[in-house]
């Protein structure tokens, strides 16, 4: 099925939701094509969409007058006791098996300044986290596969539910999407040349390079290197911990560390409340579908 684009389709797929969105956008090999998935899409594939919101209790009390069959018992509870659960795990409110028409990519994203700095620091430290996991030279796709693979670091589905060759198939058929989100920001970047007909990169990997791309970085992954790397009473600060971490020939090893261990405890909790948000019957229906891609995908290696 053809990605639609006019406006007027994508006024009928917001038209389902309440109005009240920050930005949403639609993901994933619905949208996205993969390697190794068949060319074109059918009626049953699932689309994955995320909608950011200000106030998730009125959202949720909107949405429930609009959608009420859109959500599991939790209904009942109400929606601030609905917003309540949501902001466990990775903050956010997840549901599946949805019944919708139409497939697209950004659908609406309005002016917040604050959201649009979100946007971009987000994306700075995507590069910046994936050039402290790489060697001092390497190729464009080396750097979209560590970005890629930050969010499945870790995620325990990636051993059972997933594909193992996920991170690869989204990158193989998406490079130019992933040049058109972050060539300006590789370009401007003082600490890495950007041989960009060359499709290369080359990083400054010395310790005082690393020590800044460490102080970069998002707080949350800053303290969780401080408590893989600072025993318990020494109480140094971030910084001189991050120095010595800069020093370390195996940064690269503790940055990936900090990273899996925020993905692995916030994906535990995103998934056990699945069970809560979709309802059991739809969270076994969607494992069933996740466990037969993850068999394909160990055929495919095997073939």
């Amino acid at each position: 099925m053809a990605l639609p684009g006019s406006a007027v389709q994508l006024r009928r797929i917001l038209a389902h939701f309440p109005q009240e969105l920050s930005l949403a956008f639609a993901y994933g090999s619905g949208v996205f094509r993969q390697a190794g998935a068949a060319a074109g899409l059918s009626a049953n594939d699932m689309l994955d969409f995320v909608f950011a919101v200000d106030d998730s209790v009125t959202w949720h009390m909107m949405n429930l007058l609009k959608n009420k069959s859109h959500y599991s018992f939790l209904k009942f509870l109400g929606p601030k006791q609905i917003s309540n659960i949501q902001n466990y795990g990775a903050g956010i409110y997840y549901n599946t098996l949805v019944p919708f028409h139409g497939r697209v990519k950004i659908l609406t994203q309005n002016e917040n300044g604050k959201l649009q700095a979100a946007l971009v620091s987000n994306l700075k430290s995507a590069v910046t986290a994936a050039f402290l996991m790489l060697p001092e030279s390497f190729c464009e796709e080396d750097l979209y596969m560590q970005i890629a693979g930050l969010s499945y670091s870790g995620d325990f589905r990636m051993i059972i539910g997933e594909d193992g060759l996920k991170v690869q198939n989204i990158v193989k058929l998406n490079v130019p999407h992933f040049q058109k989100l972050y060539a300006n920001i590789l370009q401007d970047c003082p600490q890495v040349v950007y041989k960009h007909q060359l499709g290369r990169l080359e990083i400054d990997k010395s310790p005082e390079g690393q020590f800044t791309q460490l102080m970069a970085l998002p707080r949350t992954l800053q303290q969780k290197l401080t408590a893989l790397v600072d025993p318990p009473g020494k109480n140094r600060d971030v910084e001189e911990i991050l120095l010595q971490v800069a020093h370390d020939p195996d940064c690269g090893l503790v940055v990936r560390q900090g990273i899996s261990g925020i993905v692995r405890s916030s994906s535990l909790v995103q998934s056990a409340k699945t069970i809560l948000t979709a309802g059991l019957k739809k969270s076994m229906t969607y494992s069933m579908r996740k466990m037969y891609k993850m068999t394909k995908g160990w055929l495919r290696k095997t073939s």
